[in-house]
């Protein structure tokens, strides 16, 4: 069995550090200097590491200022499903959407929430169905388990591990290493996560992981 690293949406928008539209609280510079830490122990211990990036055209659905006279987390139905509406956030080839994680630290990049039609909250697929090139490279790798961490705990991180599971990996998440968005939404994620079959470790073991 081999396990890869996924690390979610480490972005200057997503962050305190860059005081971002969508800053998730507790992503400070602490915050982002232990993600790199860890990142570089795992990678240095010869795990495979994919970072996931957020990377919107300006029109892309989630944005309020794409509905008129809608406003900054309002909710809406879209194709019959629930779209909460936030600011604009990640646009493409802007610096709120750079990654805050040296190139060195990663082998793959996976871009979600291209298409401006659907919001892409795992990075497997996004809602409307269109999978990312995420599950391919797992797969081109033989990676058989994910340990996961970054933000937030519960959209993203979320998504992404549940996902995980329904593709048939095993799942980690490192709660030490992630934020959320709420405090309720993010207590009930990880409840859930377990739930699904997700394993919640409270920081990176070395050796659970091997």
């Amino acid at each position: 069995m081999k396990t890869g690293i996924i690390v979610a949406d480490i972005q200057g928008d997503f962050t305190e550090l860059k005081d971002g539209p969508l800053s998730v609280e507790g992503t400070d510079q602490r915050f982002i200097d232990e993600i790199i830490r860890n990142t570089r122990m795992l990678k240095q211990a010869g795990f495979p590491v994919i970072v996931t990036q957020d990377w919107h055209p300006a029109n892309h659905v989630s944005f309020y200022t794409n509905h008129e006279g809608k406003k900054a987390f309002e909710t809406i139905s879209i194709q019959g499903k629930t779209q909460v509406l936030w600011p604009p956030h990640c646009v493409q080839k802007t610096e709120g959407a750079a990654l805050l994680i040296d190139d060195e630290l990663f082998d793959a990049v996976v871009r979600k929430g291209t298409n401006g039609k659907y919001d892409s909250y795992s990075g497997f697929e996004d809602d409307g169905g269109f999978e990312t090139p995420l599950n391919s490279i797992l797969k081109k790798w033989s990676i058989t388990n994910l340990v996961i961490y970054g933000v937030a705990t519960d959209y993203c991180v979320e998504a992404t591990a549940l996902d995980g599971l329904k593709h048939g990996y095993n799942v980690i998440v490192i709660k030490d290493l992630t934020r959320g968005i709420d405090p309720e939404s993010t207590k009930s994620a990880l409840a859930e996560m377990e739930q699904g079959g997700v394993v919640v470790f409270d920081t990176i073991d070395l050796n659970k992981l091997k």
